[in-house]
């Protein structure tokens, strides 16, 4: 059986009428850019969430710094944020112009671990992004207080985690922004790059609105300095069409999380829901010893496993200028070396999550039987001691 991490061909074909439809609509249509497919989508999106205002952009990275630059982010500010996340978080805080600032993660979680948090603020601090990892919240009531104790702004990265919720509160409502992915990999994706930044306040709406088109408040008039950062038509039109069934898909991911579970209990540490939240499985992430041999041995077997991600972001060799070393964020340190990312899509049927399950537990059962069998060899002989006593006895 051969088991991908992903399938996006599956994907498409299992809604190829409707995703045909939204994009031949686009094209009969003669506007592709900033038209009633992006209009539509967003105001769908902000529905979803449970109310605000969303502005589409041209990828998760624009998201981010698009947040930011509304936040008035920029040259010589510090964002705190975890070095565990795709490096293109760091990225938008780069074109910002200010400098990242790295916080550690949680012992027991992926996210960003709260208490490390107001250790890192300094008077040149003016932005955390908490990333919602895997399909997990961050412990947004702490990080909240902590902002508004020290006066600051308060972006989510929600890339990973479109209809996650942290005490019934969706991600992406509770912090000043809520910056989307629709990578196609994602919960809910393009087929292309595409963004969305989310708000609770219509003021950060229309500020959004100029920045992601030129500064414009109207045609050719700008009034502030702004980039060019659109959702086209073609994608607003394919996402509009897929989000009726998000919660559909997601709730897949956790029954299939739940297989993951129950059939990997006992041989490798499984993902932990932490307090308060509704995770939603963008990625299914284990930790074992191991990990290397591990993937080489699923891989030989047909599974792709992934790892998601080997080096983290303050040890890149992109940000070497940052000054951090290792031993620098030991929680984080700690998790790269054993993460492992199984398959994970909701198209994913139960005969080949199994398939993962037995693959994986095989590999970890060869192992156990090895290690016992060295560790026999290493034990002495008791019988043979006795024998060469009784021996050495009768010739004294």
């Amino acid at each position: 059986m051969e088991v991908p991490f992903g399938n996006l061909k599956s994907h498409y074909r299992q809604y190829k009428t409707e995703i045909d439809a939204a994009v031949s609509r686009v094209l009969e249509s003669g506007y592709f850019v900033l038209g009633p497919e992006g209009q539509a989508f967003e105001e769908a999106f902000s529905r979803y969430l449970g109310g605000g205002y969303t502005a589409g952009c041209a990828s998760g990275t624009d998201a981010i710094y698009l947040a930011l630059a509304a936040c008035g982010v920029g040259p010589g500010d510090e964002v705190l944020v975890v070095a565990h996340t795709a490096v293109p978080t760091i990225c938008a805080i780069a074109m910002t112009g200010a400098v990242p600032v790295f916080v550690d993660v949680r012992p027991d979680g992926y996210v960003m671990d709260e208490s490390d948090i107001e250790g890192k603020i300094t008077e040149k601090t003016r932005a955390i992004i908490p990333v919602h990892l895997y399909g997990q919240m961050a412990d947004m009531d702490t990080i909240m207080t902590i902002a508004s104790r020290h006066g600051l702004k308060v972006v989510e990265d929600c890339a990973q985690c479109t209809g996650a919720r942290y005490k019934g509160r969706m991600a992406g409502t509770i912090g000043d922004y809520g910056a989307w992915s629709f990578y196609p990999s994602k919960n809910i994706g393009a087929f292309g790059d595409g963004g969305a930044v989310s708000t609770n306040s219509k003021e950060n709406h229309q500020k959004l609105l100029m920045l992601r088109n030129y500064g414009q408040s109207k045609r050719y008039y700008h009034d502030i300095e702004g980039v060019n950062s659109r959702l086209d038509e073609i994608q607003a039109a394919i996402l509009a069409c897929q989000l009726p069934y998000i919660d559909e898909w997601n709730e897949r991911r956790r029954e299939i999380a739940a297989r993951y579970d129950r059939g990997l209990a006992g041989y490798v540490e499984t993902p932990r829901v932490l307090p308060d939240n509704h995770h939603v499985y963008h990625l299914y992430v284990i930790q074992t010893e191991n990990r290397d041999d591990l993937i080489a041995s699923l891989l030989d077997k047909g599974v792709q496993a992934l790892i998601h991600y080997p080096v983290p972001a303050h040890l890149q060799n992109a940000y070497r200028h940052l000054g951090y070393s290792r031993g620098s964020l030991p929680h984080t340190e700690a998790l790269v070396d054993r993460i492992v990312s199984l398959p994970m899509y909701p198209g994913l049927t139960d005969q080949e999550v199994d398939f993962v399950i037995e693959c994986l537990k095989e590999f970890v059962d060869s192992r156990r039987s090895a290690c016992s069998a060295e560790t026999a060899s290493k034990e002495p002989d008791l019988d043979a001691d006795r024998k060469s006593n009784q021996v050495a006895t009768a010739t004294s």
